[in-house]
């Protein structure tokens, strides 16, 4: 039997665009979009605000043992009934992500979530963890990668239209990251050993969608 439900992963480290080419992936193939990081940091948001010591396992475990994940019409992830999504696209938000998101309970909740979005397929899902871990049987897996400058001036300037800090302060913070995202013991960011790297500081918005639909259509016929 021909499949006819497809799962698309594309992962890499923050600055290099994924959100917004995932989107467009998505729109142009019809599919759903799933952003994991957005699902992360609104874990990690919604436990700060409740009081939780986010560095603790105890904790976090107790929090994700009795929160209530829920989908609003839109696709956004309710936690409690709350919608955090306009709270968590700062680099505070960032951080405490980068801390829970290494945290077992909170990988084992939103990993199981995110494999029931994604098991009716056709879907477009962005992450660090996607083809690794969450959907290692992935259709098409996409990496995308930059270098460091070209990263922190990227989220500086997406900072700046929101009052962000100087360049060297989202260098360092970017560089902290990036540290924990790699060396976490569970799920580290790294590219799939059959993924496909993309490296988007030589393309623009435009050049890496294409690139990723050229890859589609030669993986799945789409």
């Amino acid at each position: 039997m021909t499949k006819r439900h497809f799962v698309i992963a594309i992962d890499g480290p923050s600055g290099v665009g994924k959100t917004t080419v995932s989107k467009r992936v998505a729109t142009a193939l019809g599919y759903r979009y799933v952003d994991t990081g957005a699902m992360y940091r609104s874990l990690a948001v919604a436990a700060n605000a409740a009081g939780v010591d986010v560095e603790s396992d105890v904790r976090l475990n107790d929090y994700c043992a009795r929160v209530v994940v829920s989908y609003d019409g839109q696709g956004n992830m309710l936690l409690d009934g709350v919608d955090y999504s306009d709270r968590i696209r700062t680099e505070d938000a960032g951080a405490l992500a980068s801390i829970t998101s290494a945290k077992t309970p909170v990988r084992d909740l939103l990993v199981a979530c995110q494999r029931m979005l994604g098991r009716e397929g056709n879907v477009v899902m962005e992450g660090r963890d996607i083809g690794t871990v969450v959907f290692p049987d992935a259709d098409v897996k996409i990496f995308l990668d930059a270098s460091h400058d070209v990263r922190a001036a990227r989220r500086h300037n997406e900072l700046a239209q929101k009052g962000g800090g100087a360049v060297s302060d989202v260098s360092k913070k970017l560089a902290e990251r990036d540290k924990r995202d790699t060396q976490r013991q569970n799920s580290p960011l790294k590219a799939a050993p059959d993924a496909v790297v993309i490296d988007t500081g030589s393309l623009d918005i435009d050049g890496v969608t294409a690139r990723i639909l050229e890859i589609i259509k030669e993986r799945i016929g789409r």
